[in-house]
C-alpha cells in the first residue's frame, strides 16, 4: 500500500510538472503575440505619424501622399480611423470561435496595425523623448502588474464587474469628449484610466492563466488554448496601449 501511494504521488508530481510547464509555454505565447502586436502598431504608428507631421508642417511626406494623410485626417475618413479598432475588438469577440488559430492571429496583427494608425498623431502632439520615456515606464508597469496577476495567491476575479463598468465609463466620457474637447474631463479620463488599466493588467493575466488551467483538461483543449493564447495576447496588449496612452495623456511633453 506504501508503495502504491508514493506511486501515485510520484505520478500526481509528473502531472503537475507536465501543466506548470504547458502553462509556461502558454503565457510565453502570450507574451509572445502581443510584443509582435506592440512592434506592428509602434511601426504603423512611427511612419504614418511621421507623415502627419511633416504635411502639417508644409514639408514633403515620405511614405504617404500628402493627399492620402489629408483624406485620412482631414475628411469624415478619420473617424473610422478614430472608431475602428473598438469596432474591430467586438467582432474579435464575436467571431474567435469560429476562427482558426491562424485566422484569429492574422486578425490580431491587423488590429494591431490599425491601431498604429489610429494612434499616430500621438507623434504630432508629443515629444519624441516623451513617447519614448512613457513607453519605457509603462513597459515596467505593465510587467510589475502582470507578473503580480500571474503569481498572486488571491484571487482577484471578484474585480472584474467593478473594472468592467469603468471601462464603460471611460470609454463614453471619450467619446462624449471628443466633441467636448474639455481638457478636465480628459485629465479626470486619464487619471482614472491609469487606475482601471492597472487593475485589467493584473486582473487579465489571472484569468489567462485560469483558463489555460480549466480548458487544458478538456477534450481538444490544446486546439482551445491556442486560440485563448491569441484572445489573451489582445487583452494584454489593450492593457499596455491604453495604459500607455493614459499616461502619456497625464505627464507627456505636447510639442
Amino acid at each position: 500500500m506504501a508503495e502504491f501511494d508514493t506511486v501515485r504521488r510520484a505520478g500526481a508530481g509528473v502531472r503537475t510538472a507536465e501543466i506548470d510547464a504547458g502553462l509556461r509555454a502558454h503565457m510565453n505565447k502570450v507574451y509572445g503575440l502581443m510584443s509582435v502586436g506592440l512592434i506592428v502598431t509602434g511601426i504603423v504608428s512611427y511612419f504614418v505619424g511621421m507623415d502627419l507631421k511633416s504635411a502639417m508642417a508644409g514639408e514633403p511626406t515620405r511614405f504617404l501622399s500628402y493627399g492620402v494623410i489629408q483624406a485620412m485626417f482631414s475628411s469624415p475618413l478619420m473617424y473610422l480611423i478614430m472608431f475602428a479598432p473598438l469596432i474591430m475588438v467586438f467582432m474579435f469577440g464575436a467571431a474567435v470561435n469560429r476562427m482558426s488559430q491562424s485566422g484569429a492571429q492574422m486578425f490580431f496583427y491587423a488590429f494591431a496595425a490599425v491601431m498604429g494608425l489610429s494612434i499616430s498623431s500621438i507623434f504630432v502632439v508629443y515629444t519624441g523623448f516623451s513617447i519614448a520615456q512613457t513607453f519605457f515606464i509603462t513597459a515596467i508597469a505593465f510587467a510589475s502588474l502582470s507578473l503580480w496577476g500571474y503569481t498572486t495567491k488571491k484571487d482577484i476575479s471578484g474585480w472584474g464587474s467593478f473594472l468592467f463598468m469603468g471601462l464603460v465609463g471611460i470609454i463614453v466620457a471619450s467619446i462624449v469628449n471628443i466633441f467636448l474637447q474639455s481638457s478636465a474631463v480628459m485629465f479626470a479620463v486619464s487619471a482614472l484610466g491609469v487606475l482601471i488599466f492597472a487593475g485589467l493588467t493584473a486582473y487579465d493575466t489571472q484569468k489567462i492563466k485560469n483558463e489555460y488551467l480549466q480548458v487544458r483538461t478538456q477534450p481538444n483543449g490544446e486546439a482551445m488554448a491556442g486560440k485563448m493564447a491569441v484572445y489573451g495576447a489582445l487583452s494584454l496588449y489593450l492593457d499596455f496601449i491604453n495604459l500607455f496612452l493614459m499616461l502619456l495623456r497625464l505627464f507627456g511633453n505636447r510639442n
